[in-house]
């Protein structure tokens, strides 16, 4: 490990505070780090590995397509992205994709689109955007401008201007903030890095009656919580929106790096060719296996709702047994543990006992386990977090 951190110390740029573990090798829920050592992984690399670790049907999916054609560009056609696309027509009700290669990138894409929808149609002031707190939409500098986190934000400004954030419960505050200078809200239906936070319904009813009855085009973030995530092919979904620009990213491709922003034809006829671009893309490599883990993540929904419904419970009872576990948070297996007290020494006591977790929001333990996570290694997992809760003694803390 020392040759390792070694290496990224002179060479790396020093942005992340990583965890001290060097990781070489995965199967399924379990990743092994350079002394052959087990964890198991109840981040999936931040949601995004849905299939597990080197998942054999991924892998040699992969590798057909990397032997056949991996890259062309979209000055030409191939035959994947229209069949990925119509894919996800068919799963969210939106008519067109625009493929990119990240989430943050599809969050930049739907910000564009936005504007352009009302600059096509003569309104050339109605620029700005309204958000929520806790939000949190990327680090490029759209979607960080409509991030909510001052801390992510303050040494980049200025950002980009007219961006309103309200709290994720302030329904008057939403009514006030939607104006005829607004081109679209943004909205996480859970938000991730804010802590696991669902949107109720009743805040999800505001959202989607205000949108409505002003015009106002809503974006519907699904970067961490769609595909699956929660048992539903998209979260909006169980609010009955239907939002005229999704986000996704994370799960599509399993790992392999590909978004996309979604579009509904009545605003995809208000962009022209020349609007947006990427270079990558939409390339055959990654809608091959965006191709793959759709098809899978079809024959996974009844076990996701099962083994979703296993890890409430079992979450639930682990807050009984915890007094400093304040709230269960989430849907399907997108879950988080709000604490009293800070979660990095859970998090850090649940690492060296074999679990990969992650704080966020400062006292949120999160977790994202593969969509193929089973009955046992659920119950695994809530026993080490047992213990690590134990361990660090936040209970005397509380008390």
């Amino acid at each position: 490990m020392s040759n390792v951190t070694a290496l990224e110390a002179q060479h790396v740029l020093q942005t992340y505070k990583r965890q001290p573990v060097v990781f070489v090798r995965g199967e399924g829920s379990r990743l092994f780090d350079e002394d052959g050592r087990s964890y198991l992984d109840f981040i999936s690399g931040i949601g995004v590995c849905v299939l597990g670790h080197a998942h054999p049907g991924l892998a040699a999916v992969i590798a057909d397509q990397a032997k056949t054609l991996i890259h062309t560009s979209n000055l030409y056609y191939h035959p994947l992205q229209g069949q990925l696309a119509a894919r996800l027509a068919s799963m969210s009700g939106l008519q067109r994709t625009f493929f990119c290669n990240s989430g943050t990138e599809a969050v930049e894409a739907c910000l564009k689109f936005a504007r352009r929808y009302w600059y096509s149609k003569g309104i050339k002031n109605r620029t700005q955007y309204v958000a929520l707190e806790h939000g949190f939409s990327g680090r490029t500098m759209g979607a960080l401008s409509v991030t909510a986190n001052s801390h992510y934000r303050e040494p980049f400004g200025p950002l980009i201007p007219g961006v309103t954030f309200i709290a994720p419960d302030d329904i008057k505050g939403l009514e006030a903030a939607v104006t005829e200078q607004t081109a679209a809200v943004i909205a996480e239906p859970i938000q991730g890095e804010g802590g696991v936070r669902p949107l109720s319904p009743e805040f999800a009813a505001a959202i989607a009656r205000v949108t409505k009855a002003t015009g106002t085009l809503l974006i519907a973030d699904e970067i961490q919580c769609g595909l699956g995530r929660t048992g539903r092919s998209f979260h909006f979904q169980s609010f009955g929106w239907t939002p005229d620009l999704v986000t996704i990213g994370k799960a599509i491709g399993s790992g392999i790096p590909i978004g996309a922003a979604l579009v509904a034809e009545h605003v995809a006829k208000e962009i022209f060719a020349g609007d947006h671009g990427t270079t990558y893309g939409g390339n055959l490599l990654s809608t091959r296996a965006a191709l793959y883990v759709l098809d899978e993540l079809d024959q996974l929904a009844p076990h996701i709702k099962e083994a979703g419904a296993l890890f409430e419970q079992t979450l639930l009872a682990l807050q009984k047994q915890h007094r400093v576990i304040t709230s269960v948070r989430g849907a399907g297996l997108m879950r988080g543990l709000e604490l009293a007290v800070d979660a990095a020494p859970v998090v850090e006591a649940a690492l060296k006992s074999g679990l990969l977790v992650n704080r966020t929001a400062e006292r949120v333990v999160r977790m994202l386990p593969p969509l193929t996570v089973t009955a046992a290694e659920i119950e695994e997992a809530t026993r080490i977090l047992d213990g690590a809760l134990r361990s660090v003694s936040v209970e005397e803390v509380k008390a």
